[in-house]
């Protein structure tokens, strides 16, 4: 079985919609799962499987929210793999040309 530990910026409209079914009425604090990241960083997620993946999802602020507010006819299905935020990518250029100056 597969286990994926993901992260509110890669949450998809599948892995949302599981979340919503679980918990329509928010999870509590005996449902939060609490441990360490290769960082040694504090992680609390709250679970949820599928038939071959254990899905992790970290808590934040921005989960809940978009939890509260889910619509699933807002997602056609071709949109259940992609994530629902679109996260600008880190323009890595600028950073190298600091390092040589």
């Amino acid at each position: 079985m597969k286990r994926v530990i993901v992260d509110y910026k890669k949450l998809t409209p599948e892995i949302l919609s599981l979340l919503v079914d679980k918990y329509p009425d928010g999870y509590d604090d005996d449902q939060i799962i609490s441990f360490k990241n290769a960082k040694n960083e504090k992680i609390e997620a709250v679970e949820v499987r599928t038939e071959d993946s254990i899905y992790l999802v970290k808590i934040s602020t921005r989960l809940e929210n978009t939890m509260a507010n889910y619509d699933e006819d807002d997602y056609d299905e071709a949109d259940f793999n992609e994530p629902i935020v679109e996260i600008p990518e880190k323009n890595n250029e600028e950073e190298d040309d600091d390092v040589d100056k």
